[in-house]
């Protein structure tokens, strides 16, 4: 029986897209287990994200590479697709260089002092081939190890719709072909990822559920923790009013006890 231990990263996306979401992903890292972020470096509240990075360099900041949403930073004027058949449509017509698209991004984030970690996409971008390779090369010019896998572990928590389990599973189909192309490029990714199926369906009782299932080795989990403001509620998002059940989650006591009960390290992509 293997004695391998349960490494844990909690990770935030859409750090840089408000001032509450913002917020609250340091609040759920100061006094909760959240040990990591992704950074969008075309957020509306960038900088503000900045300065919160360098006030609390305990947390491990990684970009959040986006081609959905918001604008270009090669041309403001320049809005991406809005949704990922309306990228998959500006790929196939030549009308988006993904690769210089990332690149700016994560030049960006390097131009403010910050030394990303980690590397994902806003909504699993990168599960497309040509998003892949970019990211894959990308991350072994700038020497930025981790990779999301976005292929849940097999869990059973909360009332996630039928339709949403059924896709995270098809998903699986897709994982030895991605791993293939990161290994191409010296990429690595944690064992085990969690937190597609369960994004927006989750609160305390149903994180400890979770946190009971972990499977031995390392573990990404996806959060969106943040204060549900009226900036928040004004921002084209689905996730409104669940940032802030997140953040109730990773706060909670009850959260804390289920990490010491099963012997979870909480830990970071800079202590991996």
């Amino acid at each position: 029986m293997s004695t391998r231990e349960r490494l844990l990263v909690v990770n935030a996306d859409d750090f840089g897209f408000t001032r509450d979401v913002n917020d609250g992903i340091v609040e759920a890292h100061r006094n909760g287990i959240l040990t990591a972020t992704t950074l969008m470096a075309n957020g509306a509240e960038f900088e503000h994200a900045v300065t919160l990075a360098r006030r609390h360099p305990s947390l491990d900041v990684g970009c959040h590479l986006v081609l959905v949403g918001g604008h270009s930073l090669l041309g403001r004027e320049q809005a991406y697709p809005r949704d990922v058949a309306g990228l998959v449509s500006a790929m196939l017509r030549g009308q988006l260089d993904v690769e210089a698209e990332l690149d700016a991004q994560i030049r960006r984030i390097l131009s403010v002092g910050l030394r990303p970690t980690h590397l994902d996409t806003h909504k699993h971008t990168h599960l497309h081939p040509r998003v892949l390779h970019a990211v894959g090369k990308l991350s072994h010019q700038y020497r930025i190890p981790w990779v999301r896998r976005p292929f849940d572990y097999p869990m059973h928590a909360g009332a996630v719709p039928l339709s949403r389990r059924l896709l995270a599973r098809g998903l699986g189909f897709l994982r030895n072909w991605f791993h293939s192309v990161l290994n191409s490029y010296g990429c690595r990714t944690t064992d085990h990822f969690a937190g597609f199926a369960v994004t927006g369906f989750y609160e305390t009782p149903e994180l400890v559920e979770l946190l009971g299932q972990l499977p031995e080795g390392s573990t990404e989990f996806m959060t969106h923790p943040g204060f549900c403001t009226a900036e928040l509620q004004q921002a084209r998002t689905r996730l409104k009013e669940t940032r802030q059940k997140e953040l109730a989650a990773l706060t909670a006591k009850e959260t804390r006890e289920a990490v010491e009960r099963r012997g979870i390290r909480i830990v970071s992509y800079r202590e991996l």
